[in-house]
């Protein structure tokens, strides 16, 4: 881990229902096809205040899987997507505050600062525990 990354786990992380991600990158955002079957997304996340924000783009297909269906899992995972804790069901939306959740990825993971990952139509979900 960088040391923004351990530094920021250690401010951020508070005790909510998304304990299991503590110490990992990212996570399998997994969206729901209008058929029911499900979508499983690895994508980079942070964590403030029991919230967490992820970064995609607006015309991105797991945008519009979440308009349609805002009930999705989380669950700690590799970069590549192998699974490595357990699933949490969790809502999502569109954040209201996008510079929250801008300053929430950027401070976690360096990557999110190079300008190549930078587009106009990035935005930033919001997700919740369900319930």
């Amino acid at each position: 881990q960088t040391l923004y990354a351990r530094a920021y786990s250690r401010i951020a992380m508070h005790e909510t229902q998304f304990n299991s991600l503590r110490g990992h990158d990212y996570v399998d955002l997994v969206t729901f096809r209008r058929s029911g079957v499900g979508v499983y997304t690895p994508v980079w996340f942070a964590e403030v205040g029991g919230k967490l924000y992820v970064m995609t783009r607006s015309d991105s297909g797991k945008m519009k899987r979440i308009r349609n269906n805002p009930q999705v899992e989380v669950a700690a995972c590799s970069a590549r997507g192998r699974r490595l804790g357990p699933a949490i069901s969790a809502t999502a939306r569109l954040a209201a505050d996008q510079q929250a959740g801008r300053s929430a990825i950027r401070l976690k993971s360096w990557l999110a600062r190079i300008p190549w990952v930078w587009s106009s139509k990035n935005v930033y979900l919001e997700i919740v525990p369900a319930g």
